[in-house]
């Protein structure tokens, strides 16, 4: 499978804006692309997704497993005909000092040629020892072009291929100059949503005209051809027989955005169909069997979110009613009493019985290790999994009679110690899961969704008509 990661010698190189580009340029010349990401990120998958026009996976090694990793990108690529990955922060950069979770290391893992995009602002012979030094630090991942970002001028890119040529052996495929109008603004969690971002389709079309005329699109599939084959994909396994299937509610608008494409998948290979509403237009919940209100930024829409006043009386009642719920992050922050920020209190759903405060700075952000304390709900409870945080607020005047699904072995949560809420048949919390075999989440909610709609011992039945508005 052609297959290519687009890495940089630091982060904010311009690696997502020179992706995106390249992925709808592929695309414009007909080549079908599927992209990926490194690591745990939302707001850059969106925006991939939209510039390929399929959904963007994320590949990660703190909650995936080798075999998953080369398997995901094995099903992600098979339809398609050139695989971009794109990378976080810089190609050796990571958590662990040997580098074992660095861009680099899923380089050498799925046998993928790196393109290193170099901001090259005040730049110039310098370019050529930056390149030497990455090749020579990890000889076994292969530098196989480089394209310039953020070229002053003329002048300055014949300085940098100079350099370049006579230095080292690496092509450049080209040389993107300084242009504010190919930025994506940003703001305290990243890039924009895609989904939220009006401009978004303008914005990409305007980036992948420039990087379409600045790139060697040519050399970037010769060189995508040359990645090691990936192996063989396993059998798929029998599906398991379903007794019926669910209906879950899932939130997808400009303040809830944020689910990993293969969470979706597994929910609808667990015999889920996933409903989308909308919290900020729809008066009124669809008719479902459980609920997912995934991450995003509540926090920007606070007056549309507390004006659509029969939807958060129906959620309330839903969750009161024993709906099976599970809401991360922002989803947890909308489901509150109320959420303050910029000296303003605005009240919310309520159904959470604590206040959420906003801060200027992250007040969790990294990878997390829970342990399940048993007081959840799902069934086929994992002691020990990985997952993620990025969170500016924290909760206040949080009931002490609350129990916890979570201990905090690494990671902030709710107060340092203890994470995702239980309240009847809700679970919310700080932290983001990503479906995989140490965790399978989605399986393990649609199973107790399935059983709360049987009425299952147990499990709150809910009622079966809409909460009166």
């Amino acid at each position: 499978m052609p297959q290519v990661m687009i890495s940089a010698a630091g982060r904010s190189s311009g690696k997502t804006t020179v992706s995106l580009g390249l992925c709808r340029a592929l695309a414009l010349r007909g080549s079908r692309v599927q992209p990926f990401k490194k690591g745990p990120d939302y707001i850059d998958p969106m925006w991939l997704s939209e510039a390929a026009g399929r959904p963007c996976h994320n590949l990660d090694f703190r909650t995936m497993s080798t075999g998953e990793i080369t398997a995901c990108l094995a099903r992600g690529a098979r339809t398609a005909d050139i695989a971009l990955i794109e990378g976080n922060k810089g190609l050796h950069d990571g958590m662990e000092l040997t580098g074992g979770d660095s861009n680099a290391a899923m380089a050498r893992l799925l046998g993928a040629p790196v393109v290193l995009v170099v901001d090259t602002q005040g730049m110039a012979r310098g370019i050529a020892p930056l390149i030497l030094g990455y090749q020579a630090f990890a000889p076994d991942v292969r530098i196989a072009g480089v394209i310039l970002n953020k070229v002053g001028s003329p002048r300055h890119e014949g300085k940098l291929r100079a350099a370049i040529e006579h230095y080292t052996a690496v092509p450049v495929l080209g040389a993107i100059g300084l242009d504010p109008a190919l930025t994506i603004t940003e703001r305290h969690l990243g890039l924009i949503p895609a989904r939220e971002s009006r401009e978004a389709e303008r914005t990409i079309t305007r980036i992948a005209a420039a990087v379409g005329a600045a790139v060697d699109l040519g050399r970037l599939r010769e060189i995508a051809a040359t990645a090691e084959p990936l192996p063989p994909l396993p059998a798929p396994a029998r599906a398991p027989k379903r007794a019926g299937e669910v209906r879950i509610a899932i939130a997808r608008d400009a303040a809830f955005g944020f689910y990993y494409a293969s969470d979706l998948e597994a929910f609808r290979e667990a015999g889920a169909e996933l409903v989308d509403f909308d919290t900020l237009c729809d008066p009124h919940l669809p008719q479902v069997d459980g609920l997912f209100i995934g991450g995003g930024f509540p926090e920007t829409h606070l007056d549309a979110l507390s004006a659509n006043m029969s939807l958060r009386r129906e959620l309330r009642a839903a969750i009161e009613a024993g709906m099976p719920a599970y809401a991360e992050c922002g989803g947890l922050m909308y489901l509150s009493r109320s959420i303050s920020w910029q000296a303003r209190r605005i009240e919310m759903v309520g159904v959470i019985p604590a206040d959420v405060v906003m801060h200027e700075r992250p007040a969790g952000h990294g990878y997390v290790r829970l342990r399940e304390t048993g007081k959840g709900a799902w069934p086929d409870a994992r002691e020990q999994f990985d997952a993620h945080e990025f969170h500016y607020s924290t909760l206040t005047n949080v009931s002490t009679e609350l129990e916890y699904a979570y201990e905090v072995l690494r990671g902030s949560g709710i107060d340092g110690r203890r994470d995702g809420i239980v309240y009847r048949n809700l679970l919310a919390s700080y932290a983001h899961l990503h479906a995989c075999e140490a965790d399978p989440w989605p399986r393990r909610f649609v199973s107790f969704v399935r059983r709360c709609a049987r009425g299952a011992p147990g499990a709150l039945q809910r009622t079966p008509e809409r909460a009166a508005s």
